[in-house]
């Protein structure tokens, strides 16, 4: 059992924690003045002096980019020498974090909004030479919010950011437009929603649970001259989509760039 103090806990802050407490053993403690909702068993502080000299084995930073400057620096005291310090903000780069706390490991983690519900994708960093504990850790409690990909450059978790982090948002908008047009062809707003939302959990899943490409996937509902092809090649039988979908991304890789 490790014991673990949290900056910050904010929406998903406290989304984490809550998949976090359920589902290990660990000790956690919150700092945040707000005093949020918190699990059972999880102690709050206002402040680092209610601590007591308490000492953390990891410090998970779940504050605002602009707030860790501040109060980062008083909290490292009560970190253990071998402990590690993760953090799951965004715009804010490991090297910042390793500059507050030299000679300790430092772990990004990069989560998205299906954490929410245990069915995220996390995007792990690991700031230059970090035990094997330390990875374990932070996998482990990555691991309860969904699945996990390791990347081995703060460059490439700013493209995971691109594409997982920002991603639900986009997924969110190709949804709402997909109900849109059903609406246009004459669906009330419910059904619509029912037809859309069903077919692509179905779609999702069929993808999931099988071994062949995508294509191939897509091929078998495709009859030629028929009415799948005649949608497909509207959508993307110039390659438009794929084009929107590179620069979709594209654009927010540039954005986590700038705001690193």
């Amino acid at each position: 059992m490790k014991k673990i103090l949290l900056l910050g806990c904010g929406n998903m802050g406290g989304a984490l924690l809550k998949a976090w407490a359920e589902q290990t053993d660990h000790e956690f403690t919150v700092a945040d003045p707000a005093k949020p909702d918190l699990p059972e068993h999880v102690t709050q502080v206002d402040s680092v002096d209610e601590l007591d000299g308490a000492m953390f084995d990891c410090l998970i930073v779940a504050l605002k980019p602009q707030l860790i400057d501040t109060v980062l620096p008083d909290y490292l005291p009560v970190l253990a020498p071998d402990g590690v310090i993760s953090s799951i903000a965004a715009g804010y780069s490991a090297s910042r974090l390793a500059a507050h706390a030299a000679g300790r490991s430092v772990i990004r983690i990069m989560p998205n909004l299906p954490a929410f519900i245990s069915k995220g994708v996390s995007g792990l960093y690991a700031h230059g030479d970090v035990p094997e504990a330390a990875t374990g850790l932070i996998e482990q409690l990555a691991l309860c919010s969904g699945e996990i990909v390791w990347v081995d450059s703060e460059d490439m978790l700013d493209r995971l950011t691109a594409v997982a982090g920002s991603g639900p948002g986009y997924v969110f908008e190709m949804l709402r437009a997909y109900i849109e047009a059903a609406e246009a062809l004459g669906f009330s707003a419910e059904d619509a929603r029912t037809l859309v939302l069903g077919t692509v959990q179905g779609t999702l899943e069929m993808a999931r649970q099988s071994d062949r490409s995508l294509e191939d996937l897509r091929n078998s509902v495709t009859s030629k001259g028929g009415t799948t092809a005649a949608g497909l090649n509207a959508l993307n039988g110039s390659g438009v989509y794929s084009d929107l979908i590179r620069d979709t991304l594209q654009a927010a890789y540039e954005r986590a760039v700038e705001l690193r």
